[in-house]
This record gives structure tokens, C-alpha cells and sequence, in this order.
């Protein structure tokens, strides 16, 4: 299976493919030196546009990543809830993109919530057309052009990272210290740029940027190698804002990183389920079909551009389009996303079929053993999005387990020997799943997490190990009563086998709250397993009075049939007794979230 890159793998190629560029645009200009006009210092703007540019990355990464530690669970559950309708969908895709500052982060979740059926690929569809309208708020932003007063917020936000001591607090710096480095690096962009106004050979080959498909070309492939289209948007109105970029070309550089943005779509979904290439699928016809059909009407889309943004008075040539220029680019942008929404949002069941019939199911094949089907790579990024996928794979343990205890109290019932190799099949299974989930919480440990974060991690390393505790316990200890139940030949009372069924179903009820707790992070379904405790204590006391009574007189094979029957009712309560020690910590998770709130 192929790994999907993370987006700080990302943001790693990124910076390596940075520095190539320069490397290589250093190398030809060292050799080609005698060429250049003396008016301009190559190796100066080479290294104020490359560093710029990093500048922007790493400040763009620090405010997605602030964003995600002090709103992610929200952004999420408002993602999760808010996409009853193709309408809606497109609503919370462009709310939670904007908010993220990541159309990236947006997809990672929604494949999420499609491979765990959360979310439907049709509903998916509505989502990824908001999330690239909410694109482009980076572009509004930039086209503000307050790369001047950059560094106060770079200042602000160190101060409050490094000396706020609420949590939530510290990540608001880090937001405010990563809008500061995006427009200090477009500000090293745009100065770098300044030089190559008289550049007669640089203007020449920004000119050919008008033609529509050079440009689309041009916008998609430098989106594909940097992975970011806010770059090359961002390029764009640094160029823009020096007068060096048209619309027309700055607006097919934009429709370009359209293009070019389903790159990092189609390599997260790589090695993944069915459902998330898919997704992925979704993501790269919709912009494809955007961008096509507006290439004819990129004039029109120009027009429209100009029309809707304000008018620099005064000012005429370089110094109008200048300041004209970039915030026109930005609006191109928008309105084209926004119209293309509107143009397909009727066809979301198209798009949904098209990617089914583009990336049809697998023929499964006939395994004995089981694999992972959550634990998705890419959601590492949003550790909320991570921990729920542990927690779903930990559901299909209980799941294999509740199995394990069906075969059990029916072989204990009949008086049939239970079929072993199935039963250690099934507890292998469970080891495979909780070994997988404990090296995917390994992944997550190395990420940057909450208090609350850390807590949950704890808390699910706990349920792992219970899990796994309890199917050994069911295929040590239980298994081997049973087998000795089924030995003897001595057939128990309904009274006894009554009391016994009881018990089992309070376990069987109390691993089903936990299941309900894990998938739909009820903390009301762990508390009831805490009150379940007197009760469950009740039945067995009353189990063990009946059996003490009847000690008198008895025979030996009553004597031993007594033994395996005790036995296998305080198994039963010590393995309700592991899912309330589990209970209680999640309890107290919950306490620790309401005493925060207030």
C-alpha cells in the first residue's frame, strides 16, 4: 500500500522544491551573467522571491495549523452535522474552508467522514464545491496588500505564543504570528519583483502569460510542484501589485492552480479506500470541468472582474494597474468559484456516479484475517479527525468480540464443544486491529496536541489495551470453562442457566454502551455503565447465594460443575469491571471538557 503524504510532508517538498528552483535559477544566471543588464541584481531577487515564497509557506502552515489546534473539533463537527442538503453543504464547505485557510484540511476531513459513512459521496460533492469557494478568501486577503505593517502581527503573535498560558490562547498567537509571516513574505515577493519592470525579456514572457492556455499551464503545474495554490495566487498579485501581471494572464494563473491543486487531492488519496479516491476523484472533475468551460470566457470573466472592484482615481499606466490590478485577480477568482458552484451544484448526483464509475469496487478477496479500514493516513493531520478513526476501528474489535462472546454462552448452552479455530481466528483479528491502532497512536504522539488531545490519546490507549485484555480473557479463561462445561455430564437448572444468560447480557449491553460511547462520543452511554454497577453486583450475589445453599450434600461432579459455574460468572463481572475502569476515564475526559467550558 502506497502512504498519502501528510501536509507537513508536504510543506517539507515543498521548501525542497523551493530550493532546487533557485539552485537551478542561480546556476544559469551565474552562467549567463555577462548577458544580464546591470540594472538588475539576479541573485538578490532570486533570493528575495524564493524566500518570500517560503516566508508565505511556512506562514500559511502555521496559520492553518493554530486554526486546526483552536477550532478543529468545532470546524469538524459543524462539517459533520451541517451537510443535510447539497445547499447546506456548500455553505459549510466554504465556512470551514475559509475559516481553515485550507482547502486541503476540508478535503482530509470529508474523505474521512466518507470512508466511515458519516457522510455520503454525493453530500461530499456539495462540500468540495464550497470548499473552493472558501479558497479564496487567502486571495481576498492578500489583495489587501498591508505587507508594511506585516511584522506587528509577526511581533504580536510571538509574544502571546510564548507567554499566554491558557492553551487556546498560545494557538490564537500562532494564527496571528502566521498572518504576519504570509504578508511579510508577499512583501519580499513583491520588492524582490520590483527590478523587473525593465526587464524587457521578463515583461515578454509575462505578456505570453495572456494567452489563456499558457497560463492555465503555467498556474497549474508551479500549484502541482508547490502543492499550494494560495502560492501561486499569491504570486500572482505580487506581480500584479508591481504592475508586471495583466488580469487576463492573472486570472489564468488562477484557474491554472485549479487545476493544479487536485494534485495533493489525488496523492492523499493514494493506497486508501475505495471511498476517499473516490472523493478524490470528485475534487479533480470539478475543477477540470470548472476551468474548461470558462476558457473561452476568460475576457467575459475579466470584464466581470473589473466591473465588481473599485477604481484607483488618479492614477494612470503601471501605477493604476498596480493597484487595481491585484484586488480584480482576487475577485476573478471568487466570482469564478462562486459561479461554478451555481453551474453544477444541480449535478452533484452526476458527479457522484461519474466518480463511481470512474473508481468502481474492488473485488474483495476471501481473507482470513482482517485489516484496518479507518485508519486513514492523511487525517493525521487534524488529530480529532485521527482519534475518531481509532476510535472506529476499536468498534469493529468490540464488534469481533461480541462475536467471540455469542459463540461462547451458545456452546455453554447447548452443551456443544465451541469451534476453536474460529474463536482464535476472531481474537488474532482483534490483536491485528489493536496493533494497528496502538502504531497509528504512535503517529499521532509525534503531532503537536491539546491538553484535551493528550487525554484522549491516553484514554484510547486504554481502551485499546482493555479491548485486547478482554478477548484474551475470552480465549484463555472462558474458553477453557466452557470446554469443561462441556465435558461433564451434568446438565445445570434453568434457574442457574437463567442467572448465567442475565450475565452475559449485562456484559454483552455494557460492551454495546461502550461501542455507542467510542462511535458517537456519548458520555452518557459510559456513565449508565457506571450505574450499572449494583445491579450487575446484585445478580451476582444472588448467583452465588443459590449455589452456596445447594453446596450441602453434594456430589463431586456437582462440586466441580459449581466451580466452573462460579468461575465463569466472576470472569464475566471482571470483564464488565475492565469496560466501568474504562467507563471512568472517559468520564473523566468529559468532567475535564465541562470544566473547561466554564
Amino acid at each position: 500500500m502506497i502512504a498519502a503524504p501528510s501536509l507537513n510532508h508536504i510543506l517539507k517538498r515543498q521548501m525542497i522544491v523551493l530550493f532546487l528552483l533557485a539552485f537551478l535559477m542561480m546556476t544559469y544566471l551565474y552562467a549567463t551573467k555577462e548577458a544580464l543588464p546591470p540594472s538588475v541584481d539576479w541573485f538578490e531577487s532570486g533570493m528575495g522571491l524564493f524566500g518570500g515564497l517560503a516566508l508565505f509557506l511556512a506562514g500559511l502552515d502555521q496559520l492553518t495549523d493554530g486554526l486546526k489546534m483552536a477550532a478543529g473539533d468545532a470546524l469538524k463537527n459543524i462539517l459533520q452535522k451541517l451537510t443535510t442538503n447539497r445547499v447546506m453543504g456548500v455553505i459549510t464547505g466554504t465556512l470551514v474552508t475559509g475559516i481553515l485557510n485550507s482547502s486541503s484540511v476540508t478535503t482530509v476531513l470529508v474523505i474521512g467522514f466518507v470512508t466511515v459513512e458519516i457522510m455520503t459521496l454525493q453530500q461530499s460533492v456539495a462540500v468540495i464545491m464550497g470548499a473552493n469557494i472558501g479558497s479564496t478568501v487567502t486571495a481576498q486577503l492578500l489583495a489587501f496588500n498591508i505587507s508594511k505593517f506585516a511584522l506587528l502581527p509577526v511581533a504580536i503573535g510571538f509574544f502571546i505564543t510564548f507567554t499566554a498560558k491558557r492553551e487556546k490562547i498560545r494557538y490564537y498567537g500562532m494564527m496571528l504570528m502566521g498572518i504576519g509571516m504570509v504578508f511579510f513574505g508577499m512583501g519580499i515577493m513583491s520588492d524582490a519583483m520590483a527590478p523587473l519592470r525593465t526587464y524587457p525579456p521578463f515583461i515578454d514572457f509575462l505578456e505570453q502569460m495572456q494567452n489563456p492556455l499558457l497560463g492555465i499551464l503555467a498556474g497549474a503545474l508551479f500549484t502541482a510542484l508547490v502543492q499550494s495554490s494560495a502560492a501561486t495566487v499569491g504570486i500572482s498579485i505580487a506581480l500584479a501589485s508591481e504592475g508586471l501581471l495583466s488580469l487576463p494572464a492573472g486570472i489564468a494563473l488562477a484557474l491554472g492552480a485549479n487545476i493544479g491543486t487536485c494534485v495533493t487531492a489525488l496523492l492523499a488519496s493514494l493506497g486508501k479506500p475505495v471511498e476517499a479516491v473516490r472523493t478524490a476523484i470528485v475534487h479533480v472533475l470539478f475543477n477540470v470541468m470548472g476551468v474548461l468551460i470558462w476558457i473561452p470566457f476568460i475576457g467575459y470573466l475579466a470584464d466581470i472582474s473589473i466591473a465588481i472592484s473599485p477604481v484607483a482615481e488618479g492614477l494612470e499606466g503601471v501605477e493604476k494597474m498596480a493597484r487595481e490590478v491585484p484586488r480584480q485577480i482576487a475577485n476573478g477568482n471568487t466570482f469564478f468559484n462562486i459561479a461554478n458552484v451555481f453551474i453544477f451544484i444541480l449535478f452533484t448526483p452526476l458527479f457522484a456516479k461519474a466518480a463511481i464509475k470512474l473508481v468502481p469496487e474492488k473485488k474483495k478477496k476471501k481473507e482470513v484475517m482482517i485489516t484496518p479500514k479507518y485508519l486513514n493516513e492523511s487525517a493525521l493531520e487534524v488529530p480529532s479527525s485521527a482519534f475518531d478513526n481509532v476510535r472506529f476501528e476499536s468498534v469493529r474489535s468490540i464488534e469481533l468480540i461480541e462475536e467471540i462472546v455469542s459463540i461462547l454462552r451458545a456452546s455453554v448452552q447447548g452443551q456443544y464443544t465451541p469451534p476453536k479455530e474460529k474463536l482464535h481466528r476472531l481474537y488474532q483479528n482483534v490483536r491485528i486491529l489493536e496493533n494497528a491502532n496502538l502504531i497509528y497512536l504512535g503517529k499521532i504522539r509525534q503531532l503537536p496536541l491539546t491538553q484535551r488531545d493528550s487525554l484522549t490519546h491516553q484514554n484510547l490507549m486504554g481502551t485499546n489495551t482493555m479491548i485486547e485484555g478482554i478477548a484474551y480473557t475470552l480465549q484463555t479463561e472462558i474458553l477453557d470453562i466452557v470446554t469443561k462445561a462441556v465435558n461433564i455430564e451434568y446438565q445445570s437448572s434453568e434457574t442457574t442457566r437463567s442467572y448465567i444468560r442475565q450475565i452475559v447480557d449485562k456484559t454483552l449491553y455494557a460492551l454495546a454502551l461502550t461501542k455507542k460511547g467510542l462511535k458517537e462520543h456519548d458520555y452518557a452511554a459510559f456513565e449508565e455503565i457506571l450505574e450499572m454497577k449494583k445491579s450487575y453486583k446484585d445478580l451476582v450475589n444472588k448467583f452465588m447465594q443459590r449455589k452456596s445453599e445447594r453446596l450441602v450434600g453434594a456430589s463431586k461432579t456437582y462440586l466441580e460443575v459449581v466451580k466452573i459455574e462460579t468461575t465463569f460468572v466472576n470472569t464475566f463481572y471482571h470483564i464488565y469491571h475492565m469496560n466501568r475502569l474504562l467507563a471512568k476515564q472517559w468520564k473523566k475526559e468529559h468532567d475535564l471538557l465541562e470544566e473547561d467550558k466554564v
